[in-house]
């Protein structure tokens, strides 16, 4: 049959206004039209495979048949192969009308869509028209089984194509319930594997369910009353009531569902199990259901296709049944022909390939019409379901229809081959601005449209071509794509199709890439704190905006909540406060811009004190041991590292005032247990719980376990360290360490105590018992050996035995001293020897050596006058034999020594040692004195070394012989040594051949140096250690220039810092009150080296000038005003105060008795204080000078604190200024200074230590021989004003 295809041409009208759009294809030539072009039909609406079903009613016949297309396609309808119904436009959707005959709509259908440009065609539907199921007359059925048999009950309802779903219920529409021994199976029956008697009812019903009918019918009613059975005792075998015999052969579709029954009679009810005889059962997409009755394949495949068997067993055997499943397959698609559009002289293939079981058989239809009924073209050829066109034409256009179809089914497809010729057109926009970051990908689009296809070229400013770059490709749409673009790449690039003159301009601009500088990282957060995630960035200042998303889990994160959960700072860091377990999670930090976008992500990892454990129990209770087992907390992402099991443990035996009981840990467990065996001891009550340990630390503790009591028992120990602490002779006393209350173990509890001599004859213990240590045996001698043993008792028996110790009855003190002391000098160590000590009477604990220094070997020497004096009131004054005394030595030498060697004697000294024995009772007498010598040595340094410097080239040192002479001194060397940078100046050395000389005088030095001064002594042993000090001289000194003013109400407070190098240098302050009437007045004198002074007694509120001059000159002047209110006019108003007048003559009166009563006390013989102050002052041997500081010039100041204490008496006291008597107990030695109102200072001078470097007080010109001034004008001074 030849059939002509449809012809259309488009011609080369211009295209509409309207967007077209250029789809890419790996096929060469594939358009879209755009809107408004003519199109073939295309179904849009209809059923999709070969369909059969069932129409009780009208309703139920709804045949869908939409098309689409320009023009708008006709619709039409065949039925069994002829024209059905008229045909329509547009809508083609088949419906009954309920007024027509419904049996005249059976048979088979099929859809037609045509327009201009081809036909398209649906699947046939076939459609069974059946009446409603009607229900048949109802029976009653009795049936009377026995007891454990098997029953079937049949459902037979009325037949339909379309099966119905069958229901068990009672006659209340209640199913039946279904169990493994009871359950309806595939076929719709009611099958009991056994029967029981609870089975008996009358109102079995069947009842079944057409779905697409929309009813339910009842089937035959059933009564059931199963009789008893005395056989039911012997059980049953299993046998298969379905299916029958022992093999099924089972045919499956691809893709459907398949269920395999095997359903069990038996008693008891046999249960079934499932295999796969030529594979894994777990590898196939079966699984029970049902009671395991049923193997179901919801979506059944080719790889579930083999041999599978059921076996229904219980305890009296077992019964089989196979099933070959053999999975088969309805058509169905590899690859679907599409709907193409080509340009005339084109070729075209039309894919077409189906897959199915048994092999599906492909044929093609042009319009609908079968490729065997078209005219032959030679052009066109079919292979293998592919069909093929060569150098098509205009009129080739048309709807292709490809079918597939074996035993099971068939599938048809249409697809449309539309050709098509069009002007070329470019499509993408002119001048489009493409933003990329460097080293991204970028895509300019230049789609077009046209058939024939255009083509098309690209070009950039660079003249060379552009496919020459292999980062640069073409793709089949028109789009340059560029890959890792770098900023050379920027610029203005052509699109334009070949041969005409159509173009387009891209501009490409090149950007920075987003980077994240630092992300947010995997941290771990204290629940309850605070989490920091960083997420800093840098992008393109060019790009302006930019967003940062923060995301939990990949849900974004607002920037704000009510509970200020979050935070988002402006530098991009999230702030998560209070975490929570909640809070565990990947947050991610997203920086968004307009052409790109980094991310970066991290977790975090909330960690907490684990939580406590729980469940809490005691199994495998015995007397004295249980286990304790629990259920750990969480561990909230730190492991648990273990477990801390504490206790409770109170004994049973009657409380006491000081019992406490409190938790005790008393097992460590690892983290990875959760129980833990523990051992109890007898008579006590405990209770338990357990805390968790992970790095954070312990978990709050679990709730407490109940209380469990131990029964009592006799003690496990016995006491230990049992020994003898005997003190009084005669008595053993035994003692040992209690046992804690724990372990007593029982009530009742003591100590036995147990005891006999040791090495007697006798082989019987004495023992007594007691309640605590010690335990007290008299009559037993002196330092008697004895057996002790302790054993613990209780109300149920004696504790294990025990092993005997030795102990000793009390001691007594030694009663022989050692014997046989001899010693052995070596310089200042004695080696003392003795024999051992006799008659003991106790433990030996060791010796006492007494070593008493008697003096010096000879005489001390020769000294001076004034040493010997001074040596001779030190003893007074302290006691001739201090020194000695402190020379004594005890030396204890402990256990059994005879021998030992005391160090740290004195040189040049008379000892005698003697030797005690001792033992806890006491000493020995002591052995016979031996007397001994040690010999002479070296000196020690000397005591002290003092520096007078009178002249700018001359220093006098002063020093005190050494503490230690260790024998007879024979004179001194002084050695100084100037310093200079090169550290090698000569060392000069004078020798002293008198011991009494202790001062030297250097006149040759240099003033610009320090010099480095050594003073050594000697004796016939040789030279003793030096005392060495660094000083240099002194330059005349001056008053001070820079004064700094501090002011208080009336005083001013001037402080100054004094010359390193200069002496002391006395100088007087003038000030001036400047206000009308103010005179000079002068300070006392002051020295240059105090570096401070109050100057007091001046007036509130009032400006002062203060001079300082030195000679002629003015040294220093400044002004000055003291803090307060100033004087205020007052003199007036004072004078006729007359009762205030009264009151200041009274005490002025009062005060001027008081001075003469002072005088007159005075006249009678009062005593200066140098006396007082020459006892106090230090044997020059025997210690330094008082505020003295080795090395250094002694500070005027320190002078100053002396003359307060005692040479100023108080007001009224025993004055001892004044008298003429006292001071010529010194002769010539005494060197009495006056003020210049001619009152006594209080201070002697003579030869002695020199003061402070910077504070000459020794020999010297009137101009620096001023002393220091009083801090407060002294009682005498007052009084000589007063005459």
């Amino acid at each position: 049959m030849c059939v002509s295809q449809q012809q259309h041409f488009l011609g080369s009208s211009p295209l509409p206004p309207l967007v077209l759009i250029l789809i890419s294809t790996l096929a060469q030539g594939v358009l879209v039209i755009p809107e408004g072009f003519t199109q073939p039909p295309v179904l849009t609406d209809s059923l999709e495979a070969m369909t059969t079903f069932t129409a009780f009613a009208a309703s139920d016949i709804h045949l869908p048949c939409e098309a689409s297309g320009n023009p708008t396609p006709t619709i039409r309808w065949e039925k069994d192969g002829r024209m059905f119904r008229s045909e329509q436009t547009g809508s083609g959707t088949l419906t009954v009308s309920a007024d027509e005959v419904l049996e005249s709509y059976q048979g088979t259908y099929r859809c037609y869509a045509a327009n201009d440009l081809g036909t398209a065609m649906t699947h046939t539907w076939r459609v069974i028209v059946e009446p409603q199921p009607v229900l048949k007359k109802q029976w009653k059925l009795l049936k009377r089984p026995l007891e454990g048999e098997s029953l079937v009950l049949s459902c037979n309802p009325p037949h339909s194509s379309s099966p119905p779903h069958i229901h068990w219920m009672d006659k209340k529409m209640v199913h039946i319930k279904q169990s493994d021994r009871v359950m309806v199976g595939l076929t719709g029956n009611l099958y009991f594997s056994n029967l029981l008697r609870s089975d008996s009812r009358d109102d079995y019903v069947c009842n079944a369910q057409y779905s697409e009918a929309r009813t339910m019918l009842p089937d035959t009613v059933i009564s059931l009353a199963v009789r008893p059975n005395n056989d039911i005792a012997l059980g049953k075998s299993p046998q298969l009531l379905h299916p029958s015999g022992s093999h099924s052969s089972v045919v499956a579709l691809r893709g459907q569902s398949l269920t395999l029954e095997c359903i069990p009679e038996g008693l008891p009810t046999p249960k079934v199990g499932w295999t796969k005889k030529d594979g894994n059962l777990d590898e196939s997409s079966g699984r029970g259901e049902n009671h395991n009755r049923w193997l179901v394949f919801d979506s059944i495949s080719q790889s579930d296709d083999g041999e599978y068997e059921c076996r229904a067993f219980n305890g009296h055997g077992s019964t089989t049944h196979s099933f070959t499943v053999t999975v088969e397959a309805a058509p169905y698609w590899v690859k679907e022909p599409q709907n193409l559009r080509y340009a005339p002289g084109e070729t075209v293939k039309l894919d077409c390939l189906a897959e199915g079981i048994p092999t599906p058989n492909i044929t093609w239809r042009i319009n609908g019409q079968p490729l065997s009924e078209v005219d032959a073209d030679p052009r066109r050829s079919v292979s293998d379901g592919v069909l093929k066109l060569l150098d098509v034409e205009l009129q080739d256009t048309a709807v292709y229809q490809c079918e597939a179809a074996n035993k099971h089914g068939a599938l048809l497809i249409n697809a449309y081959l539309h050709v098509v010729e069009l002007p070329p057109q470019i499509l993408s926009s002119d001048g489009v601005v493409y933003k990329v970051t460097e080293g991204g990908t970028i895509k300019m689009s230049c789609k077009t449209f046209g058939s024939p296809l255009p083509h098309v070229a690209w070009e950039s400013e660079d003249p060379d071509p552009l496919l020459s770059n292999p980062r640069v490709s073409l793709l089949t749409d028109g789009t340059l794509e560029v890959s890792d673009v770098g900023f050379s790449d920027r610029g203005v690039y052509s699109c334009f199709i070949k041969n005409t003159n159509i173009s387009i301009d891209a501009h490409l601009e090149v950007f920075n890439g987003t980077v994240i500088l630092a992300g947010p990282q995997d941290m771990r957060a204290l629940r309850g704190g605070s989490a920091f995630l960083d997420c800093h960035f840098y992008k393109d200042p060019r790009l302006l905006r930019y967003t940062i998303v923060w995301r939990k889990d990949g849900q974004k994160l607002q920037d704000s909540s009510l509970d200020d959960k979050y935070t988002f700072f402006a530098n991009g860091t999230l702030q998560v406060t209070d975490v929570q377990s909640k809070d565990n999670a990947e947050y991610s930090c997203e920086i968004i811009t307009e052409i790109d976008q980094a991310t970066a992500s991290g977790s975090v990892t909330v960690i907490a004190h684990p939580d406590p454990p729980k469940n809490l129990t005691l199994s495998e209770v015995k007397d004295y041991s249980l286990t304790l087992s629990w259920i750990p907390g969480g561990s909230h992402n730190s492991p648990i590292t273990e477990f801390l099991v504490e206790a409770k443990e109170e004994q049973l035996s009657q409380r006491q005032e000081d019992d406490v009981w409190t938790w005790e840990v008393i097992e460590q467990v690892p983290g990875n247990f959760n129980h833990r065996q523990l051992s109890l001891r007898p008579f006590c009550k405990y209770a338990f719980r357990v805390i968790a340990v992970n790095a954070l630390g312990p978990s709050d503790h679990s709730q407490t376990t109940p209380f469990y009591s131990t029964p009592p028992a006799v003690p496990y120990t016995n006491p230990t360290n049992v020994r003898s602490e005997s003190s009084d002779v005669g008595t053993l006393a035994i003692t040992w360490d209690e046992m804690p209350r724990r372990s007593h173990n029982s009530e009742g509890f003591q100590y036995k105590v147990l005891w006999r001599e040791a090495g007697g004859k006798s082989i019987h213990w004495n023992h007594g018992h007691a309640k605590s240590p010690p335990f007290l045996v008299n009559n037993t001698g002196t330092y008697v050996p004895f057996e002790i043993k302790v054993q613990a008792v209780n109300s149920l028996g004696e504790g294990p035995t025990t092993e005997a110790e030795i102990g000793y009855s009390g001691e007594d003190v030694p009663e022989e001293a050692p014997s046989g002391v001899s010693v052995r000098v070596m310089n200042r160590t004695v080696a003392v020897k003795w024999n051992g000590a006799q008659n003991v009477r106790g433990l030996l604990l060791g010796y006492k050596i007494y070593i008493k220094r008697l003096g010096p070997q000879g005489g001390r020497g020769r000294r001076s006058p004034r040493e010997r004096k001074h040596r001779q009131e030190d003893r007074e004054r302290e006691g001739r034999w201090d020194q000695a005394k402190e020379d004594d030595k005890v030396v204890v030498v402990l256990g059994n020594k005879n021998s030992e060697e005391v160090t740290g004697l004195q040189l040049y000294s008379q000892y005698k040692v003697s030797v005690a024995a001792f033992n806890s009772k006491g000493e020995s007498p002591p052995s016979a004195a031996v007397n001994f010598s040690t010999p002479e040595g070296a000196p020690g340094p000397p005591a002290s070394l003092t520096f007078d410097s009178p002249s700018e080239n001359s220093i006098i040192l002063y020093w005190t012989p050494p503490v230690e002479t260790n024998g007879i001194l024979l004179g001194y060397v002084v050695q100084y040594q100037q310093e200079v940078k090169s550290r090698d100046s000569p060392i000069k050395m004078q020798m002293i051949g008198d011991p009494n000389v202790t001062h030297l005088v250097l006149d040759t030095l240099s003033p610009q140096s320090y010099y480095i001064f050594k003073v050594i002594a000697r004796t016939a042993a040789g030279d003793g250690q030096p005392i060495t000090k660094r000083n240099a001289t002194l330059f005349d000194g001056v008053p001070p220039s820079n004064i700094t003013i501090t002011q208080s109400n009336t005083a001013f407070n001037l402080s100054w810092v004094p010359g390193e190098r200069e002496r002391n240098h006395g100088f007087r302050i003038s000030f001036l009150k400047k206000s009308a009437g103010g005179q000079w007045e002068e300070s006392e004198m002051v020295n240059s080296t105090q570096a401070f002074y109050s100057l007091t007694g001046l007036q509130p509120g009032t400006e002062y000038h203060l001079v300082i001059m030195h000679g002629n000159y003015t040294q220093w002047e400044s002004a000055a005003r003291t803090l307060g209110p100033g004087p205020s006019e007052v003199s007036g108003k004072f004078a006729t105060q007359g009762w205030l007048i009264g009151l200041i003559s009274a005490i002025v009166l009062l005060i001027l008795i008081l001075l003469i009563l002072c005088l007159v006390k005075r006249r009678k013989g009062g005593k200066y204080a140098v006396k007082d102050k020459e006892d106090k002052e230090v044997d020059s041997e025997a210690r330094p000078m008082k505020d003295e500081t080795f090395g250094e010039y002694r500070s005027l100041e320190s002078d100053t604190d002396e003359k307060r204490s005692n040479s100023q008496p108080s007001l009224c006291g025993d004055s001892k200024l004044g008298s003429d008597d006292s001071l010529a107990e010194y002769g010539d030695s005494v060197d009495i200074q006056f003020n210049e109102d001619g009152s006594f200072i209080g201070q002697y001078s003579g030869r002695g230590p020199a003061p402070h470097a910077n504070e000459s007080s020794g020999p010297a010109s009137p101009d620096n021989a001023v002393p220091p001034p009083p801090i407060a004008p002294s009682m005498s001074t007052i009084l000589n004003r007063s005459t």
